[in-house]
């Protein structure tokens, strides 16, 4: 680990980054111009429209602080680029499938269940032991990155999508890089992927704030409207359901619908949700650390303690509007879950959230989600070390901002 606590860049990277050796050159020093990315995106799928517009001023948002503020690497820079155009080219697919199969609006998205918390809660195993249920779907993370065309329903066909590899190759890239993410969360094509993903084909997605460091465009993610976000998510579900047999219902994940639940029930006013709860000093500690090592896979400028302050911020707020709209009842369809509980005892944390929910858990999926858990021990990929002191924050200060949401939700205090 280097002093910062983040670890030391592999070879490869440093290579690069001391521009020793230039096989990116051209994304590497380019600067992110808004015509230019279009442009690009317009020639590499031959087609020219993106739907509808709103897009565009998140988009230059987003690039302006991209250049006046994430401080990329050259490797940084150069994933930048090749994730910016793959979005502006399935936005442009999307697009192109929906005016090709206009039926693909007409697909049902029933019931989904939301698995929500503040990150580093349980929401990715909870997600993941969902998804062993039969009765279920849950969005890969091939699936999100590239929705276009949608997969086949005959499951040999879907397990050799060539799309896999490519996505993988996206995905894996951050461990490479960074030499140590495996340890705090895996991703993969094959893997289970939260809705950011989708949302951000629309511009609005917390995905870039955990990838980089871009003040204004947060600010503005922050308050603006996320109806397109959870409409562009709706569209991706059902290009994927597309030619699908109808009964499944999808199991979907993110910590940031906490900040737009109001949103997300608009698009989905039936949906099922099921929140999970850790003492928030805890959690500042485990995603800053998550956030900072995404970061670091960018820019070699990581500030752990900014990092850390807006966490306290964004969650003191999103777990006080969690009580108000708990309080409100405004969604009988929702069921709560303790993090303690679910490690001393995961499934029957989940038959609690089934019996909750009016859902039925059959005994051949509740063995498969035995299984899973016997093939995942503990620290599998390694150890994450993280600690609420590293981020330089007053605990007492922080402690109390929790108490409301702490006492409202009997939530366990951390031990340290």
């Amino acid at each position: 680990m280097t002093a910062s606590g983040l670890p030391p860049r592999p070879d490869w990277v440093r290579t690069v980054n001391d521009g020793r050796v230039d096989p990116l050159v051209e994304d590497a020093v380019a600067p992110f111009r808004r015509d230019t990315l279009l442009d690009q995106a317009r020639v590499q799928t031959g087609l020219a429209d993106f739907g509808a517009d709103d897009f565009l001023e998140p988009l230059d948002l987003l690039i302006a602080d991209l250049e006046a503020h994430a401080r990329l690497t050259r490797v940084g820079r150069w994933q930048t680029h090749r994730y910016l155009l793959r979005l502006l080219r399935q936005r442009l697919l999307v697009a192109e499938y929906v005016k090709r199969d206009p039926g693909v609006r007409d697909e049902r998205i029933e019931e989904p269940l939301f698995v929500v918390g503040a990150p580093r809660t349980g929401t990715s195993i909870l997600h993941a032991l969902l998804a062993q249920d039969p009765a279920h779907r849950v969005p890969e993370g091939w699936e999100l990155l590239l929705p276009v065309p949608p997969p086949s329903p005959d499951p040999e066909v879907f397990a050799a999508d060539p799309r896999i590899a490519v996505a993988d190759a996206e995905l894996r890239v951050f461990d490479r890089v960074s030499g140590a993410l495996d340890a705090i969360h895996v991703y993969g094509a094959r893997l289970p992927k939260e809705c950011l993903s989708a949302q951000s084909f629309a511009f609005r997605s917390q995905e870039f704030p955990a990838r980089y460091h871009v003040p204004n465009y947060t600010a503005w993610l922050l308050g603006c409207d996320m109806g397109p976000a959870y409409e562009y998510h709706k569209t991706v579900l059902q290009i994927l359901q597309r030619g699908f047999p109808r009964g499944r219902r999808w199991v979907l994940k993110s910590p940031a619908h906490l900040h737009t639940l109001p949103d997300l029930l608009r698009t989905y006013p039936d949906a099922r949700i099921a929140v999970t709860h850790r003492d928030p000093i805890t959690v500042l500690g485990s995603v800053s650390s998550l956030i900072a090592t995404l970061r670091w896979v960018h820019s070699d400028d990581v500030d752990f303690a900014a990092i850390g302050t807006y966490h306290e911020d964004l969650y003191t707020g999103d777990l006080d509007r969690l009580v108000d709209f708990d309080a409100s009842g405004q969604s009988t369809a929702i069921v709560h879950g303790q993090y303690a509980d679910f490690l001393r005892a995961p499934l029957d944390t989940v038959r609690a959230i089934y019996e909750g929910l009016g859902m039925t858990l059959a005994p051949a999926a509740e063995e498969r989600m035995r299984t899973y858990l016997a093939g995942r021990p503990k620290d599998k990929h390694g150890v994450h070390s993280y600690s609420f002191d590293d981020l330089g924050l007053d605990r007492a200060r922080a402690d109390a901002r929790f108490d409301r949401y702490r006492t409202h939700f009997a939530v366990p205090r951390a031990t340290q």
